[in-house]
């Protein structure tokens, strides 16, 4: 809590760059709480009172990227890197910033953000930049590097959920058929039998067909069936059920 010594107003003239962190603390709030136009505004005079404040900027790029209009998203990107800018080793700036470009589909400069964080040690957030990381390297059809990526994302969480389905489809598309089914009951183990998706269903399908174990099969094929009828994965297995090929993609 703010004691009245401390509001960013009386702050503002002895101290602005300290008045700016505590205008910055606000406005994350603000994001956090759906109050756009109160996090703007008060960004807006925690810049002005400090251009150069790393979490001011990078908390500006976020809002931005929130709101989500083209106009905004393309000046999102200026305070990404000004925050980086102000502090080159900041992890969670690199993150951030990495996970924008990932959503305007700019691929190979959110690798280098995104493995920068995920190199940080003792950053909170490594895993998540790790496991954004290997969706990037997905779809770029680098397969081999995206192994490796949602490997590290694990050594970082073991409780990386998203990592674990990840590397479980890898592996049934390697048909490395044992560490595929492993990874998958590794990852029901993690999220709960009945939390499951589709996506998750099929591949946790198409594993167990591919290791003989025609009960486990018929269990995920009855949840998908009841869960998500209409699914593009349950659609895919009717086309596929009678299929004799080694591996259903």
């Amino acid at each position: 809590m703010l004691t009245a010594c401390q509001t960013p107003q009386t702050l503002s003239k002895k101290d602005p760059e300290k008045a700016a962190k505590v205008r910055a603390q606000m406005a994350v709030e603000y994001i956090k709480s759906g109050d756009l136009d109160a996090a703007k505004r008060t960004l807006d005079q925690a810049l002005e009172q400090n251009p150069r404040d790393a979490q001011a900027n990078m908390a500006m790029g976020i809002l931005l990227q929130q709101e989500g209009s083209k106009q905004n998203m393309e000046k999102a990107d200026s305070y990404f890197r000004k925050a980086i800018s102000a502090e080159p080793k900041n992890a969670q700036a690199r993150n951030n910033y990495g996970t924008y470009l990932y959503q305007v589909e700019r691929y190979n400069d959110a690798l280098e953000q995104l493995t920068t964080a995920g190199a940080t040690l003792g950053y909170d957030q490594r895993a998540q930049a790790l496991e954004t990381a290997g969706r990037i390297y997905l779809k770029l059809g680098d397969v081999a590097n995206a192994e490796k990526t949602f490997k590290q994302a694990l050594q970082a969480n073991r409780d990386s959920y998203v990592s674990m389905l990840e590397l479980a489809e890898i592996f049934y598309l390697n048909q490395q058929n044992a560490a595929a089914a492993q990874m998958y009951e590794q990852f029901v183990r993690a999220v709960g039998q009945q939390n499951q998706g589709a996506r998750a269903l099929w591949i946790g399908i198409r594993t167990a067909r591919a290791n003989g174990d025609k009960i486990r099969m018929q269990e995920l094929v009855n949840q998908l069936r009841a869960l998500y009828p209409q699914s593009p994965e349950y659609q895919r297995y009717l086309q596929l059920q009678y299929s004799t090929e080694a591996v259903w993609k």
